[in-house]
């Protein structure tokens, strides 16, 4: 197994067995929907559907990127692929460096064959434009993955923890830029738990993106798990004490769409309920995406993802027909800061 495969393992194993969490909050607790006693519409008017990247999505919801490159990734890619093709959610790979270096782990990432109409994003850390790949490498894993969009993953918390960590970001923003152009479907942004704050939003916004993640402070900590795989001291303690840094998920949320107030927000980071969903919603995003529920869903099977989907669906239509939203699109708005 290479070193970037035995990565790939031992995060899903840290996530499975963890404490992974930032600790800090996701911020939306500071937010109250706007209940109505008297809707004005009827639940069977509540219609969850969006389009995104040119896919129509039973619900504004995406599994959120966790992993590929080895055979339990693979395993786990197929169980959470099926689950998305099975309830009409979109669904995001993880980084896929990997198969560019490797191209024979390809087959832990592609989910075609289980999830033939799924939304299915690739993703690839931004920061390896600084390193070598290039937007027609992007492409390629595009077009090797069977991919309708792409996730650029910015980490630079992460990457400073990890024990391989890439840390040259210089000038990264016209690397990207000039990537992007090379890349012929819709090209996200995403954050990996620290966040994207208003100046880094500001920057986004002059890249020609389709839209962005949040990944906000509130989930999973990835300076946390890299510390959990660090030899070094005194860069384990670094990682434990920034566990929860960065731009917390209720503040990435607005700071992303008045940056971008034309293009997709995704919201990501802590993401735990469908309140939590709901209340992301009427903040200001056009979706959102969760990781770690469903990556212990899994556990259970396709059954077991699906059954969480669903719950999340029907408990997410029930609080739009309370707040009078009939799409997810009429709940943005409809929301009051409490703290």
């Amino acid at each position: 197994m290479t070193d970037i495969a035995r990565r790939k393992d031992e995060h899903l194993d840290i996530c499975r067995e963890g404490p992974v969490e930032s600790g800090k909050p996701a911020g939306l607790a500071g937010w109250r929907l706007n209940y109505l006693s008297l809707p004005e519409i009827a639940l069977e008017d509540v219609d969850l559907g969006i389009e995104l990247a040119g896919k129509r999505l039973s619900a504004p919801i995406v599994i959120g990127a966790m992993t590929g490159g080895t055979h339990d990734a693979g395993s786990l890619n197929k169980t959470l692929a099926a689950a998305a093709e099975a309830t009409g959610v979109g669904f995001a790979l993880g980084s896929g460096r990997v198969v560019i270096e490797r191209p024979e782990t390809a087959p832990s990432f592609q989910v075609r064959d289980v999830a033939p109409n799924a939304l299915v994003f690739a993703n690839l850390g931004a920061v390896q434009f600084n390193y070598g790949v290039t937007g027609a490498d992007a492409e390629g894993l595009v077009h090797t993955l069977g991919a309708d969009a792409i996730n650029l993953h910015l980490n630079p918390l992460q990457e400073a923890i990890q024990p391989e960590g890439d840390t040259n970001f210089r000038d990264l923003s016209a690397a990207m830029s000039d990537a992007i152009r090379e890349i012929t479907v819709p090209v996200f942004v995403k954050e990996v738990g620290a966040g994207i704050g208003a100046e880094s939003a500001k920057r986004l916004a002059q890249m020609p993106i389709a839209g962005v993640e949040t990944a906000g402070v509130g989930g999973t900590s990835w300076a946390r798990v890299e510390a959990l795989r660090h030899d070094s001291a005194h860069t384990r303690h670094s990682g434990l004490a920034l566990g929860g840094f960065g731009v917390p998920t209720s503040e990435s949320i607005l700071a992303c769409r008045e940056a971008l107030p034309t293009r997709i927000v995704i919201a990501s980071g802590g993401i735990r309920s469908a309140e939590d969903m709901a209340k992301s919603l009427a903040l200001g995003a056009d979706a959102c995406a969760s990781a770690l529920p469903f990556l212990k869903a899994a556990s259970q099977g396709v059954e077991g993802v699906v059954e969480a989907i669903e719950r999340f669906i029907h408990t997410l239509k029930i609080l739009h027909f309370v707040c009078g939203a009939r799409t997810p699109s009429e709940l943005r708005g409809r929301i009051t800061r409490i703290g």
